[in-house]
């Protein structure tokens, strides 16, 4: 099968749902006239990412909210990934992304890892996520990832052994590091990590990055799709717009038929290695 993939490289307006709710729409109107089947917005693309206080004043059930009416509404012509502040029935609150097609949310995904290093302060406003599933989409079984989810090997490795072939990451990840090439430091360890995934894994992978400028922080974009044997397909610049492209599905039968990892993989030893491992950290801490 071959995707139409649109990757919305994103400025977000801190705070402002509406106003970043109408760019979300803008988006969708230029990538369904350039013929895609999916579009994915990056980590918190209707909220802006350094909320700190906002958290409490955009935080939504998307059960339960206009803008999710009206993203609904969208996804009845195209697939649309999102990401959000979501807050649950006894007010914690998520970096959430929502999986949207045909009038329903398929799956939500709350982020697993938030990083409390360096810039980073996630913990203080938000809950983990506790589950990490792959499910079912018209292109194929797919899982998704935010951020700081992919920097650890272990949320896309549960994804692929529960049936994921597509997988669907989206960050607002600062840019540092100066280097001889012409990308950040950052930009080429997130290339390096995905493509080896997508090689290891004989997957397909789409991530896209926020852009511009928000409390100090630049965020760089550099957005991409990489297929199932690891080579970058398309990737975009630093600057706000959709980066669209042709994913051919179909080649991870060929890829997986010369490199049959997923065929060979152990997840029964995985699991009592890492039952024999924990049960040792118990006694040891006892």
């Amino acid at each position: 099968m071959e995707i139409r993939v649109a990757l919305a490289q994103m400025n977000t307006i801190l705070g402002d749902v509406p106003a970043n709710l109408d760019k979300h729409f803008q988006m969708v109107d230029s990538a369904k006239a350039e013929g895609a089947d999916l579009i994915i917005f990056p980590e918190l693309s209707l909220t802006g990412y350094v909320l700190q206080d906002l958290v409490l004043t955009v935080a939504m059930d998307p059960n339960h909210h206009p803008a999710f009416d009206r993203l609904k509404q969208a996804s009845r012509e195209i697939d649309l990934m999102a990401g959000f502040v979501e807050v649950d029935a006894r007010s914690r609150f998520y970096i959430s992304t929502a999986y949207l097609s045909q009038g329903e949310i398929l799956h939500i995904h709350r982020k697993i890892y938030l990083p409390t290093y360096t810039i980073f302060d996630e913990k203080r406003f938000f809950t983990p996520g506790r589950t990490v599933k792959a499910f079912d989409t018209r292109f194929g079984r797919a899982g998704m990832l935010i951020c700081e989810d992919f920097w650890h090997i272990s949320t896309p490795y549960l994804l692929w052994v529960d049936g994921a072939d597509l997988f669907f990451c989206h960050a607002a990840s600062p840019g540092h590091g100066l280097s001889a090439s012409p990308h950040l430091a950052s930009e080429n360890q997130v290339q390096t990590i995905l493509s080896a995934y997508a090689g290891l894994f004989t997957s397909c992978f789409v991530y896209t990055n926020r852009t511009g400028y928000e409390d100090g922080l630049h965020f760089p974009g550099g957005s991409m799709v990489v297929d199932s044997g690891g080579n970058v397909i398309a990737k975009a610049h630093d600057e706000e717009g959709l980066t669209c492209t042709n994913l051919d599905t179909s080649e991870l039968r060929r890829r997986r038929f010369r490199l049959p990892l997923l065929r060979d993989e152990r997840p029964d030893l995985v699991l009592n290695e890492l039952q024999r491992i924990l049960h040792q950290q118990d006694i040891t801490n006892l």
